[in-house]
């Protein structure tokens, strides 16, 4: 059991530096503190898939996700991102925090899965949803988390997609829950913006391999 309570996660987790220049062909939004620590905590009290465990985070962006499972004791984290610049701020992080996180800088869809095929006891991720330029982005970031994985995914997942998402994944051999819905809040990042924060309904899955 983790000696660090909810809580205190997301305090951390909300310190953490974020996108400068969010890439909009990346789809590029932090998962929030507040989701961030929940979905984490929930994987490591329910189910016990973070603590001493090997972890990967696909898409890792600015390491909310990797870090925030580095603090709950994952024996090993690491976070695969394309964007460079992600990457600097996710060391950045690290440093703050005097945590390690091992990062790579690949596009996924190119380079994955390969030696780390089966390597990780756990994913984590916040996949881009594929609304702009990207459809179906999600599902091939799905299907390579299954490869990378030997026990369990935990992704977020457009909630309109519910049945199309659990269909794909058990064409993957996995059996995909649905732990909770919740609000992803996606500020105004962009200039074809028009709202502040757009509240965007989305199902936090947890994908078990057959």
């Amino acid at each position: 059991m983790t000696s660090i309570t909810l809580r205190k996660l997301e305090a951390w987790l909300q310190e953490l530096d974020r996108f400068e220049k969010p890439k909009v062909l990346l789809e590029q939004y932090c998962t929030s503190a507040h989701v961030a620590s929940q979905i984490l905590y929930c994987a490591e009290v329910q189910f016990g898939d973070i603590q001493g465990r090997t972890v990967a985070d696909l898409g890792c962006g600015c390491g909310h996700l990797s870090i925030g499972a580095k603090m709950l004791e994952a024996s090993h984290v690491t976070g695969f991102e394309i964007d460079p610049d992600a990457l600097n701020i996710l060391s950045r992080n690290c440093d703050d925090l005097e945590l390690f996180v091992e990062t790579v800088q690949c596009d996924i869809l190119q380079y994955l899965p390969g030696r780390f095929e089966k390597f990780f006891d756990t994913v984590i991720m916040n996949p881009p949803f594929g609304t702009k330029h990207n459809a179906g982005i999600d599902m091939k970031f799905l299907e390579i988390a299954t490869k990378l994985a030997s026990n369990t995914v935990y992704s977020l997942h457009k909630t309109s997609t519910r049945n199309y998402v659990l269909q794909k994944a058990a064409q993957y051999g996995a059996k995909g829950k649905v732990i909770a819905e919740v609000k992803f809040d996606i500020p105004q990042s962009y200039k074809f913006h028009k709202q502040y924060y757009v509240d965007i309904e989305v199902d936090f899955i947890r994908f078990e391999l057959n």
